[in-house]
């Protein structure tokens, strides 16, 4: 299994600023259903929801995990 710093530097995916549904922020990666790209950084901070657990993230993915779930790989949670 490869580790998420090599999963991070594949060419394949891409690194794109996101809303992250995290009830706790202590996870490295997330189905796609828990994150939805926006075009830019601000659109993410302007929409971050803390009090629904939306928080603004740059990830990199989506990556097909051995389970057949799409996942995305936090890279840095933003603001």
């Amino acid at each position: 299994m490869p580790s998420i710093q090599q999963l991070l530097q594949d060419p394949n995916m891409q690194t794109q600023f996101a809303l992250v549904y995290a009830p706790r922020r202590q996870r490295s990666r997330f189905p796609e259903n828990c994150v939805e790209c926006v075009a830019t950084q601000d659109i993410a901070l302007e929409r971050a929801d803390p009090d629904k657990k939306r928080y603004p993230a740059q990830v990199s993915g989506p990556s097909r995990s051995s389970e057949g779930v799409n996942l995305y790989y936090l890279v840095q949670w933003l603001g």
